[in-house]
């Protein structure tokens, strides 16, 4: 694969900002494995193969069934996931495809009559976030780490 220039090397304060976003998620009331989810639906809808891997493998040693990752792509068309993932979801593919239509006023209703302002406030800035990262290693063919034993 081509090799490029790797922001987090040659700009790591502008790396550190994303990561000061992660820290405010993962201190949030945002159940981890719905931000598991954002993250891997995000990562699929832009193809950010470098996160899909990480994000996955991550997902799985959190308890993740296998079943689910491989219908992740599929969710609609499943009984597997709950209303409220199924909601997430939803909000996930449309504010990632932000230029389609961005986020409708029906999944936007769905979402608010599931979840308080918080919660739905720290949704939002999840797929925010997950779509930044996609972006950065999708611009810069960020490498899929070397698989480990661990």
């Amino acid at each position: 694969m081509e090799s490029r220039i790797q922001i987090s090397e040659v700009e790591p304060k502008a790396y550190q900002a994303i990561f000061g976003l992660e820290g405010y998620l993962q201190n949030s009331k945002l159940q981890p494995n719905h931000y598991k989810l954002i993250k891997i639906r995000a990562s699929q809808v832009n193809g950010c193969a470098f996160c899909i891997d990480m994000h996955t493998k991550e997902a799985i040693k959190m308890g993740e069934s296998h079943e689910r990752m491989h219908l992740l792509d599929a969710w609609w068309h499943t009984d597997t996931f709950s209303e409220e993932e199924q909601v997430i979801l939803k909000m996930t593919e449309e504010i990632t495809k932000i230029h389609e239509h961005g986020l409708t006023k029906e999944t936007y209703q769905h979402a608010i009559s599931l979840f308080d302002a918080h919660y739905f406030a720290n949704i939002v800035m999840a797929i925010s976030t997950i779509n930044v990262w996609n972006r950065v290693a999708i611009s810069t063919l960020t490498p899929i780490a070397e698989a480990t034993n661990s």
